[in-house]
C-alpha cells in the first residue's frame, strides 16, 4: 500500500492556507464591524440622548421615575426570558437523555463479584454510625418469659378440713373476687 503523492506542492499548499486564514480574518472583522454598528443603531433607536440641560428639578425628577419605570420593565421581560430559557435548557436535557436511553447504547459496566466481610458492608450501608464491629447478640432484647401460677400441692386432707362449713365456702367466695 503506497501513500498517493499530493497533487499540490507544499509550498502551494502553504500558500493558499494563508490566503484563507487572511480572507477569513478579514470577513472576520467586517462581521465585527457590522454588529458594533448595528448595535449602535438599535441603542440610538431604542434610547433617544437625553437632554438634561435647562430642565427643572421637577422635570429632572419626573426624567427619572420613567427612567426607572422603563428599567423595572426591561428586568421584568429579562427574568421572564431567563426562565424561560432555563426551562427549555432543562426539557433539551430531559429529551436528549430520552433518546439516548431510546438508542440503547448505555455501556453497562462488566460486574465483578466482591467479597466484603459483614462489618464492611455494614460499614458501606450505615455510614460512619459503625465505627467497630457489631455485636448482634448484645442488641438482643432479652424476654422473660412469666411462669404459670402453680397452684401449691398441700395434702388433700388438711384442705378439706380447712374447707368444710362455712368459714370454708367464705374462703373460696373471697377468693373467687
Amino acid at each position: 500500500f503506497q501513500k498517493a503523492k499530493p497533487k499540490i506542492s507544499a509550498s502551494r499548499r502553504l500558500f493558499l492556507k494563508t490566503k484563507l486564514l487572511k480572507k477569513a480574518m478579514a470577513l472576520l472583522e467586517n462581521d465585527k464591524q457590522v454588529r458594533k454598528d448595528e448595535r449602535e443603531r438599535v441603542l440610538a433607536e431604542r434610547v433617544p440622548a437625553l437632554q438634561m440641560s435647562g430642565l427643572s428639578v421637577q422635570d429632572l425628577q419626573n426624567l427619572c421615575k420613567e427612567l426607572h419605570q422603563k428599567i423595572d420593565v426591561v428586568d421584568e421581560e429579562r427574568y421572564d426570558i431567563a426562565l424561560k430559557v432555563s426551562k427549555n435548557d432543562v426539557e433539551i436535557q430531559d429529551l436528549s437523555q430520552k433518546i439516548y436511553e431510546l438508542k440503547g447504547k448505555m455501556k453497562r459496566p462488566n460486574l465483578r463479584r466482591v467479597r466484603v466481610s459483614a462489618d464492611a458492608m455494614l460499614g458501606a450501608l450505615l455510614g460512619a454510625k459503625v465505627k467497630e464491629s457489631v455485636d448482634f447478640k448484645a442488641n438482643l432484647k432479652t424476654v422473660k418469659k412469666e411462669e404459670e401460677k402453680k397452684e401449691e400441692v398441700t395434702d388433700w386432707r388438711k384442705n378439706v378440713d380447712a374447707m368444710s362449713g362455712m368459714e370454708g365456702r367464705k374462703k373460696l367466695f373471697d377468693a373467687g373476687q
